[in-house]
């Protein structure tokens, strides 16, 4: 039986026990429907030789060794990772556009006596819901920017806020970046479809009756580009103004990026980049600063030396903010009595 996707919001109401993508290793990393599992009937390499075969050869000959590799890797799922479902598991499998690859191996989970769905024009038709979302269509929400110079805590006011009863998209966490020299996370980023992919869903999940908190970016988040529907709620958005003493927000700074401290090579690393900009003599001192550990006097001197004059200069660009909230105190309970003020004044 074919499902098809109408929206966004059908993925939530699909009814089956998982999602399998049949298709190639590299395609399943560049993107994937939200919490499917990879169980290629195809290696890339294998993709790879069955499409010049079709293309250069014979069509008849690729379609006859697809077949078998389909079969033989259908056969290793089976008694792998499929193992142990039982008679009432129901999957729904895609490939790339619905066609040979998914409806091959759904053929072979039916003779089983599962009961498959096929997702009607495989990824592409997910894909294109993805496009019309976040390229096409405009944000039916109203967008409340989280913004303040570089330590006020926007990114971990943004949970308080949800606990507060308000709703918001962290697009750090989306992009596995910080929005900053020092931004990068462990693992690095998602792929630009696989993060448009996760916002796209994120969104789809959110009341648009309700205002939405975003903190403010720029146009990029690392590597990874805010799709244009979303750059250009932001740019019509209101600015909430978070404020903060420099010494609270050094401090914060400092434990907020503690990954960052415990690996004083790549410290060393970044810091080296901040030399075009203040020069090699006040860089050294920056890093003798991390090889003592003094990381929240590092941390102040950033602040005042490289970020707030940044920040300064961008602020003339930026929306009147809708309000402006000043935190004494950037832990837990400081951000909590923030945000329901906030919540209160301003995400209703």
């Amino acid at each position: 039986m074919a499902v098809e996707l109408a929206s966004l919001a059908d993925l939530d109401r699909l009814g089956v026990d998982e999602i399998v993508d049949v298709r190639s290793p590299a395609e399943y990393a560049e993107d994937h429907l939200p919490g499917a599992v990879n169980l290629p009937v195809l290696t890339d390499a294998e993709r790879a030789r069955v499409g010049t075969i079709y293309v250069q050869q014979d069509r008849f000959l690729a379609r006859k060794l697809g077949a078998a590799l389909v079969a033989r890797n259908a056969a290793a799922h089976l008694e792998g990772p499929l193992a142990d479902r039982d008679g009432g598991w129901r999957p729904l499998v895609y490939c790339w556009r619905g066609g040979q690859r998914s409806g091959s191996f759904a053929s072979i989970l039916e003779q089983i006596g599962w009961r498959v769905e096929l997702l009607q024009g495989g990824y592409r038709s997910f894909r294109r819901l993805v496009v019309r979302a976040l390229y096409d269509d405009p944000l039916p929400f109203r967008v409340v920017l989280v913004d303040g110079m570089t330590g006020t805590g926007k990114t971990g006011m943004l949970a308080h806020l949800a606990e507060a009863g308000g709703q918001f998209v962290d697009l750090e966490a989306l992009a596995a970046h910080r929005g900053s020299v020092f931004g990068a996370m462990p693992g690095g980023q998602p792929p630009q479809k696989l993060f448009e992919s996760r916002l796209a869903m994120q969104l789809a999940r959110l009341d648009p009756a309700r205002p939405v908190f975003v903190e403010a970016e720029s146009a990029k988040v690392g590597a990874r580009i805010l799709p244009p529907s979303l750059w250009a709620a932001m740019k019509r958005a209101a600015h909430l103004r978070l404020e903060a003493p420099v010494a609270e927000r050094a401090a914060y700074l400092a434990r907020a990026y503690a990954d960052l401290t415990a690996d004083r090579a790549a410290l060393a690393r970044v810091l080296e980049k901040l030399v075009p900009y203040h020069g090699r003599a006040q860089v050294e001192a920056w890093q003798a600063l991390a090889a003592q550990g003094a990381f929240a006097t590092l941390a102040g001197e950033l602040i005042e030396a490289h970020y707030d004059p940044r920040y300064a200069k961008s602020a003339a660009r930026r929306g009147a903010p809708v309000t402006v909230e000043r935190l004494d105190r950037l832990d837990a309970e400081g951000f909590a009595q923030a945000a329901r003020r906030i919540v209160e004044t301003v995400g209703r």
